[in-house]
């Protein structure tokens, strides 16, 4: 009985803190979050007592939401400013919306009073197609309007109205053709290239794939990126990745001998007591434990070792002005190294974990060009970085 109590307790509490809170809301003047809880709670159990309050706040609210909307549309369009057709065209449908959300509802019964709650409905379908009409068509003639001029933020409101535009009322006369310009005029366009400053000739693979601008994974709306200038555009900007130095280390090879004891488990052996007898168990057998001695080892250690440092710098250029806007060093650097050993003597004298270098061999060195191609791996992931952080005008 006391559990019950407890738990009756606790969901008065939550009850009654979940129909404050709605009050709030109403009181406060956010109609529509009141209207959300209140139609929460009212899912299940909407017949019970205990939901009444819920009933009569979401009857208030829904009123009170009504009026405050349609007093705006006619202020809206009084005020006859085209500008505010999206707005009350967002108005219509939220009258609209609110509708929907309580329709499943109904009925909902006031007890005390003996009636259902009143939701005076209406039908704004005409209104919605008419207010959509007159705001696809005012985007429309303010994207082409935008268009008329030569500023490429202009081109981009365009393109953003008229892709609204396209969600409301899809292939709108047409306005795809009208985006397809409005992004092509928007955009800007960066020539991408590289430069080699030092003597060492740069592997044709590894400027192809710094230029490969598709795997870079850089999403910019107005950004687009050319390694190969293309007929019939006028680039804004250039992006130049110019190889400064590139230092490729001698092969080397590098040995060292050293030896390692250990005391290792070798088999088993019986138990000896004091006086060398056998010690037997509670059964009578030998006692048997583990045989443990010295272990020694040689090893013959076997490095070897490349390694290539690659400095290079990221220049911004604004073709407009032929100015240098912004310089960014980099460097790279990759290693080569592959370490194999034998040995002399119990192998198991060894760290467990060295035991993977008796297993290699000596293998071939990377070719410089090799090296230089690896490198260009991360060099590639800091010049995707420095773009990242620096994007030419957005």
């Amino acid at each position: 009985m006391k559990k019950i109590t407890l738990l009756l307790s606790l969901f008065l509490l939550v009850s009654s803190c979940g129909v404050k809170q709605t009050q709030n809301l109403l009181s406060s003047g956010n109609y529509d979050q009141a209207i959300d809880n209140a139609v929460s709670n009212l899912r299940t159990n909407k017949d019970k007592k205990g939901k009444q309050d819920y009933v009569y706040l979401l009857e208030e609210a829904f009123a009170k939401a009504k009026e405050r909307d349609l007093n705006s549309i006619n202020l809206l369009a009084k005020d006859a400013n085209p500008a505010q057709l999206e707005k009350m065209y967002n108005t219509y449908l939220q009258l609209n919306s609110r509708q929907e959300k309580i329709k499943p509802l109904l009925p909902l019964k006031l007890l005390k009073e003996g009636r259902n709650a009143i939701f005076p409905f209406d039908n704004y379908n005409d209104q919605i197609i008419d207010s959509k009409n007159a705001l696809s068509a005012y985007l429309y003639a303010n994207a082409k309007k935008l268009m008329g001029t030569s500023d490429k933020m202009n081109y981009r409101k365009a393109y953003d109205d008229m892709e609204y535009l396209n969600q409301i009322t899809p292939n709108y006369k047409n306005v795809l053709q009208l985006m397809d310009e409005a992004k092509f005029k928007g955009s800007d366009y960066v020539s991408v290239y590289t430069k080699n400053e030092t003597n060492m000739i740069i592997p044709v693979r590894l400027q192809n794939d710094l230029l490969d601008f598709s795997t870079y994974g850089l999403n910019d709306k107005w950004t687009v990126y050319h390694s190969n200038k293309q007929k019939g555009i006028d680039y804004d900007y250039g992006m130049v990745i110019n190889f400064r130095h590139i230092y490729i280390s001698p092969e080397q090879i590098k040995e060292r001998e050293f030896v390692k004891d250990r005391i290792i488990k070798d088999g088993v052996k019986k138990l000896i007591d004091a006086n060398g007898k056998e010690v037997l168990d509670e059964k009578g057998k030998v006692v048997m434990v583990d045989n443990m001695r010295n272990a020694t080892v040689r090893i013959y250690e076997f490095r070897q070792f490349k390694s290539c440092q690659i400095t290079a710098k990221v220049d911004y250029i604004n073709f407009k002005s032929n100015q240098l806007l912004q310089s960014f060093p980099i460097a790279s650097e990759f290693i080569f190294e592959n370490i194999y050993a034998t040995y002399k003597g119990d192998r198991r004298a060894s760290d467990d974990n060295y035991y993977s270098y008796f297993d290699k061999r000596a293998v071939a060195f990377p070719s410089n060009e090799q090296m230089v191609y690896d490198t260009g791996e991360d060099l590639k992931a800091k010049i995707k970085d420095v773009i990242s952080r620096n994007r030419f005008r957005n």
